[in-house]
């Protein structure tokens, strides 16, 4: 069975209190017919997330964090946990986000923490993995994401889990692989956890595709085969065109 697409926003450090007005216009735009055909999630900065929440709700789109701390709780300034997101209303969590693993020296070992945190709290852990340009360009791109899927995911079965192919060169950069290479690493990722875990339960896992995902390429992405969503970025703070990125599905 197909798994049901998500398209999620990550609007990582940007937002005040008056940009939850797009969470409320997305909210009017998500009608029935849409809602049928894909979930939607914004993964707010955590300091809206409870604020949003009711927002949201009204609007049945799901939110999500950025990050977790693999701890429920302890002497870790500035950290949340998975159970503090839970509590203030998320239902996802990102872990392992190219931006976190280049800036903060997360390895995979802590990114499978954090995911465990993720399924233990009850939240769905978005789970990211992703080739440099450098890994690209010496052709060991599925090698990369091969061993970060092993080393990343949970050892737990879930089909919770959702896994984010984000090719690090293409983050922010208005860059895109061919759709060619897209399907190609989604094939591969596929495979790799039907290997990993079972045909049945390896179909289960929702894939998403992120890096510069636009309203303009939203089409052609999304009808790849094993392309089940995408993990959008800049697009996802404007409501009409995270909608219509969504839109491609109808």
């Amino acid at each position: 069975m197909t798994p049901h697409p998500l398209i999620a926003g990550n609007w990582k450090m940007n937002g005040l209190r008056a940009s939850l007005a797009e969470i409320a216009k997305l909210g009017v735009l998500y009608d029935p017919s849409l809602q049928e055909k894909a979930d939607l999630l914004i993964c707010p900065p955590a300091t809206l997330l409870a604020v949003a929440e009711e927002i949201a709700a009204k609007g049945k789109i799901a939110l999500g964090g950025q990050n977790c701390h693999f701890l429920d709780f302890g002497p870790h300034t500035g950290d949340l946990s998975a159970r503090m997101l839970k509590d203030a209303g998320a239902s996802y969590v990102i872990v392992g986000h190219s931006e976190r693993r280049q800036s903060y020296q997360e390895t995979d070992a802590i990114v499978q923490a954090k995911a465990e945190a993720a399924l233990h709290a009850g939240l769905t852990p978005i789970i990211c993995v992703g080739e440099t340009g450098a890994q690209r360009r010496a052709g060991v791109a599925l090698a990369v994401v091969e061993e970060q899927i092993k080393a990343s995911l949970p050892a737990q079965k879930s089909s919770m889990i959702v896994v984010a192919y984000e090719p690090v060169w293409a983050i922010g950069t208005g860059l895109t692989p061919t759709s060619k290479e897209i399907a190609e690493v989604h094939a591969f990722t596929r495979e790799t956890l039907k290997r990993l875990f079972g045909s049945a339960f390896g179909e289960q896992i929702r894939l998403l595709y992120g890096g510069s995902v636009s309203p303009a390429n939203a089409t052609e992405i999304l009808k790849l085969k094993n392309v089940d969503g995408a993990l959008v970025g800049g697009a996802s703070l404007r409501a009409e065109d995270f909608i219509n990125i969504a839109r491609a599905y109808v």
